[in-house]
C-alpha cells in the first residue's frame, strides 16, 4: 500500500479526474479493492474498466491485476501478528488498554449485527436446522468457534460434526455430502489455503456453504452461499473471536428456542443418560 501511495503522489497531477476518484477509491477501501474484479471496481466508481486499465498503467502498473497483487500482499503482512502488534504499540495506553479493549469489542459486535440483517440470521438458522448434516471447519484462531459451534449444534439437532481443515479427513468426509448439507467455515486473517482447498470441493460437490469470517472482502466470500462478517480486530496482535462467539452463541439459541418439539427431547435424552452416568458432581 504504501508503494501504491507513493506512485499516486508522483503522478497524482497527471491523473484526470475519474482516474483520481479511483485513486480515493483505493486508499479508502484497500481490502475490498485487493479481490473485486475489474467490473465490480469500476461499478463502484462510477466509472469504466478501461479507465480502471488507464489508471493502472498510469501509476505504473502492468495491469489492474499486478496492482491487486501488491494489495494483496499488503493485506497479508498487515494480518500478519508481529505487524498488528507492531501498529498497535504505536497507539496503545498501558493505562487504558481494558477500556480500549472493552471500547473496540463493542465495535466489532456492532459491526455484525450493522451488516446482518433479521432475515439474513433467520434464514441461517432455517438452513441449519434442516439440512441433513452439517459439518463445522475452521484453523487455528477460527478453532474455537468452530468447534464451539459443531458442540452446540450436535447437541441440540445430532446432525453436526466438527472437522478440522488442516487435517485431510475432510476429504473422507465430504465426498459423502450434497446439496442437502451444509458446511460451514470459520476463517480470519491470513486465510488459510486449507479451507480454501475444502470449500472449492464443497462448491463442486453442491454443498451449501455458510461462511464466518472477518469482512465482505474476504476472499472466501466467493465459495460462500451465506456469509457471517465478524470483525477479528484485537488491541493485540491476535484475530479476536469475540463478534463471532456472540454471533454464534444467538444462533445456537434461535436454534433451540425456534423449535422446542425438536430440540427439547433431545436435551432431556441427553441429560438422562449424563445424570444415570452420575456425570455431573453434585457438590
Amino acid at each position: 500500500m504504501e508503494e501504491l501511495i507513493h506512485k499516486l503522489q508522483h503522478r497524482v497531477v497527471e491523473l484526470t479526474q475519474a482516474q483520481r476518484r479511483i485513486a480515493d477509491y483505493i486508499v479508502q477501501n484497500p481490502m475490498e479493492v485487493a479481490f473485486l474484479t475489474v467490473d465490480k471496481l469500476a461499478s463502484k466508481v462510477g466509472t469504466s474498466t478501461a479507465t480502471i486499465m488507464r489508471f493502472s498503467a498510469a501509476v505504473g502498473y502492468s495491469g489492474f491485476s499486478e496492482l491487486q497483487k501488491e494489495l494483496q500482499l499488503n493485506m497479508k503482512h498487515k494480518a500478519a501478528p508481529q505487524t498488528r502488534l507492531e501498529a498497535n504499540l504505536k497507539h496503545s495506553n498501558k493505562s487504558k488498554l481494558l477500556h480500549n479493549h472493552v471500547e473496540l469489542q463493542f465495535n466489532n459486535i456492532q459491526y455484525s449485527l450493522d451488516n446482518i440483517t433479521e432475515e439474513t440470521f433467520q434464514h441461517i438458522v432455517e438452513k441449519i436446522a434442516n439440512s441433513r448434516q452439517v459439518l463445522c471447519t475452521s484453523v487455528r484462531s477460527g478453532r474455537a468457534v468452530g468447534e464451539y459451534l459443531s458442540l452446540g449444534i450436535n447437541r441440540l439437532l445430532g446432525n453436526c460434526q466438527y472437522i478440522d481443515a488442516d487435517q485431510s479427513d475432510w476429504v473422507d468426509e465430504l465426498v459423502h455430502l450434497n446439496s442437502s448439507d451444509l458446511i460451514i467455515a470459520v476463517s480470519y486473517p491470513r486465510y488459510a489455503k486449507r479451507i480454501k482447498d475444502m470449500l472449492e470441493v464443497a462448491k463442486s460437490y453442491d454443498v451449501e456453504v455458510l461462511l464466518i469470517t472477518d469482512s465482505y472482502s474476504s476472499p472466501l466470500t466467493k465459495y460462500a452461499n451465506y456469509v457471517l462478517p465478524c470483525s477479528s480486530a484485537s488491541i493485540g496482535s491476535h484475530n479476536s473471536i469475540v463478534a463471532a462467539i456472540f454471533i454464534v452463541d444467538f444462533i445456537l439459541s434461535a436454534l433451540a428456542i425456534n423449535d422446542p418439539e425438536r430440540t427439547k427431547p433431545r436435551l432431556d435424552k441427553i441429560n438422562n443418560i449424563l445424570t444415570k452416568m452420575s456425570y455431573h458432581t453434585t457438590h
